[in-house]
C-alpha cells in the first residue's frame, strides 16, 4: 500500500457518495441511507476537500521546498484556470440539456435558480452557483491563495497559518462576513438586475478543511513534520478521544433520526448547525472522525486491541478497492461527469415517476457503476496525450494532476 493509492482510494470513496448523495428522487433514494452521514454530522465534501488540500502541500509543497517557486506558481495558475473551464463546461452541458430536453429548464429550477436568466453573467463570474456546482469555485480561490499559505508553513509559520485560518472561520460564525456579502451584492446588483449570491459552501468557512490539509501536506513534503508521535499504535489517547467524540455526535444523530429529543434541545442543537457556513458541530465531528479513521489506517493495523486492528484492516481493505482507487485517480472528470448525470437523472424521475425502491436501487448502481466511463475517457485520452501513453501514477508528476481536485 502506498500513500497515494490510499488517498486515490478515498477520493474514489467520496465520489460515489458524493453521487449517491446527489440524485434526487421523489420520496428519497434509499440507497443514499446507507452512508456515514447517517451516524454523523459529516458528509464526502469534507474528506474530499481535506485530501485536495493535503495533495496540493504535498505536491506543490515539495516544489518550493525545492526552490521551484516559478514553476510552482505557473503549475497553479494553470490548475485554477483548468478547474474554471471544468466549471463552464460543466454549465454549458447542464444548459444545452435545458434547452434541448423537453421539461428539463422546469424540472431544474430549484437547482439552477435563475441561472438561465439574468443570473447567468453571475454564473460565469461564480457568484451564482447552480446546485452542485460549487466546489469547484472554491478550490480555485484556495488555489489562488495556496502560494503564499505554502510560502508561510515553508517560513516556519504553519501554525500562524492555522490560526489565521481558524479565526477567518470564527469571523463567519460570527457574521463578520455579512457586510462584505451585501457589499458584494450591492455592487454586482448595480449591473445584473435582482443579483443574489448563490452557494451552498462557504469558502471563507470551508477553507479551514483545505487549509488544514495543506499546511500538513507541505509539511510532510519538506520533511519538518513526524506524524508517528500521534499515529502510533502504542499512544491510544487521542485516538479514544476523538472516538468517544464521535459516539457522542452518532447518539445525537441517531437520537434526531428517531425523533428522540425534545424541542427545546432540538432548537439549541440545529443553532450550532450550518453546513453552508460549517458551523462548530460540522468542525468538530469532522476533526474527531478524520483523526480517527487516519489512527485506523495508519496505526489501527498494530494496536493491541483486536476491534482496532479489524477496523483498520477493514478500512484499508475499502478505500484500497481497485474501483476507488480508479475513481480517485481522473476525480476532476469524474466529478465533472457525476454534476451532468444527477441532473439527468432528475428528468429520468420526472419522466417515469412513481419509481419504486427496487427501481430508484437499480438506477442509482448503474449509475455509481457508470463512474468508471469519465476515468476510462480520460486515462485512454488525456493521459497518453500528456504523459507519453502510460498512466502516471504515485509520483510527483501523478500528484500534480491529482491536485485538481
Amino acid at each position: 500500500m502506498t500513500r497515494h493509492h490510499l488517498l486515490d482510494g478515498l477520493r474514489g470513496y467520496f465520489l460515489v457518495f458524493m453521487l449517491v448523495n446527489h440524485i434526487w428522487f421523489d420520496g428519497g433514494n434509499p440507497v443514499a441511507l446507507v452512508n456515514h452521514n447517517q451516524l454523523a454530522f459529516v458528509e464526502d465534501a469534507q474528506g474530499f476537500i481535506l485530501i485536495s488540500g493535503l495533495i496540493v502541500g504535498l505536491y506543490y509543497g515539495r516544489l518550493y521546498a525545492a526552490g521551484r517557486d516559478e514553476e510552482a506558481g505557473k503549475r497553479l495558475r494553470a490548475r485554477v484556470w483548468q478547474l474554471y473551464l471544468y466549471t463552464v463546461a460543466v454549465f454549458a452541458a447542464v444548459v444545452a440539456m435545458a434547452l434541448l430536453i423537453p421539461g428539463a429548464r422546469s424540472g431544474w429550477e430549484s437547482q439552477l435558480g435563475s441561472a438561465l436568466g439574468p443570473a447567468l453573467p453571475a454564473v460565469l463570474l461564480l457568484l451564482h452557483q447552480p446546485a452542485l456546482m460549487d466546489i469547484l469555485p472554491q478550490y480555485m480561490l484556495y488555489l489562488a491563495a495556496s502560494p503564499l499559505l505554502i510560502r508561510l508553513t515553508l517560513a516556519g509559520k504553519g501554525g500562524e497559518v492555522i490560526a489565521g485560518s481558524f479565526a477567518l472561520w470564527a469571523a463567519v460564525q460570527f457574521g463578520l462576513h455579512l457586510p462584505l456579502a451585501a457589499s458584494l451584492e450591492a455592487l454586482a446588483g448595480s449591473v445584473i438586475p435582482d443579483f443574489a449570491l448563490r452557494g451552498h459552501f462557504n469558502p471563507l468557512a470551508w477553507q479551514i478543511v483545505f487549509v488544514t490539509g495543506l499546511v500538513i501536506g507541505t509539511l510532510m513534503a519538506a520533511e519538518r513534520i513526524d506524524l508517528r508521535p500521534w499515529l502510533s499504535p502504542d499512544r491510544t489517547l487521542l485516538a479514544r478521544i476523538a472516538l468517544y467524540v464521535v459516539l457522542a455526535f452518532m447518539a445525537w444523530r441517531l437520537a434526531f433520526t428517531f425523533d428522540l429529543v425534545p424541542e427545546d434541545m432540538a432548537a439549541r442543537f440545529w443553532s450550532l448547525h450550518d453546513r453552508t457556513e460549517f458551523s462548530l458541530i460540522f468542525l468538530v465531528n469532522f476533526a474527531a472522525l478524520a483523526f480517527l479513521v487516519t489512527w485506523l489506517l495508519s496505526a489501527g493495523v498494530e494496536a493491541a486491541s483486536p476491534a482496532a486492528r479489524w477496523a483498520g484492516q477493514a478500512l484499508q481493505r475499502l478505500f484500497l478497492l481497485r474501483f476507488l482507487r480508479y475513481l480517485g485517480g481522473h476525480s476532476l472528470q469524474v466529478y465533472a461527469y457525476h454534476v451532468v448525470l444527477a441532473y439527468g437523472i432528475v428528468l429520468i424521475d420526472e419522466a417515469v415517476r412513481p419509481v419504486g425502491a427496487l427501481g430508484k436501487t437499480a438506477i442509482t448502481v448503474l449509475a455509481v457503476a457508470s463512474l468508471a466511463l469519465p476515468a476510462w475517457l480520460h486515462r485512454r485520452v488525456a493521459v497518453p496525450a500528456s504523459g507519453g501513453g502510460k498512466v502516471r501514477r504515485a509520483t510527483a508528476a501523478g500528484a500534480d494532476r491529482r491536485a485538481t481536485t
